[in-house]
């Protein structure tokens, strides 16, 4: 939820991992911390959710799974995505080529019913920004 309060437009997260890793669960937390209107749920049909928030403010939930590959990314126009709001990408490795240089990964892993495993990764120094603010959110440190 932290990481969803400190989003803004241009702002890319990008999560891979196996089926019943979390991403979902993830996107939903995020969403609810970046003040979505609306119920979070996986696109993996229609590919592209859009989420309302306040200030007619929108957050981007793309699920590439289902893409086939990177050219079909691209064809999504995720410029304009970025251009107007933050983008979180399931599968993103899936996808990877089309993906702008610098983002927040996150690799994420099934550990049992009731824990994940996670590890970000920050490219850019935006991303290095965000990771320290949320570090300083949680534990109080710099």
């Amino acid at each position: 939820m932290r990481l969803g309060g400190l989003l803004h437009a241009g702002d890319m997260i990008c999560l891979a991992g196996e089926l019943g890793s979390g991403k979902t669960t993830f996107v939903q937390g995020l969403a609810a911390g970046w003040g979505s209107l609306d119920s979070v749920s996986s696109p993996s049909f229609v590919l592209v959710n859009v989420y309302r928030g306040p200030y007619q403010q929108t957050l981007y939930h793309l699920d590439a799974y289902r893409l086939g590959g990177p050219i079909e990314a691209i064809e999504l126009d995720l410029e304009m995505m970025l251009d107007t709001s933050p983008l979180v990408i399931e599968w993103a490795d899936r996808i990877r080529p089309a993906l702008p240089k610098e983002h927040l990964w996150v690799s994420m892993r099934w550990i049992d019913d009731v824990q994940r495993d996670m590890l970000f990764s920050a490219v850019g120094k935006r991303y290095l920004e965000l990771l320290t603010d949320i570090r300083r959110q949680v534990y109080g440190v710099r």
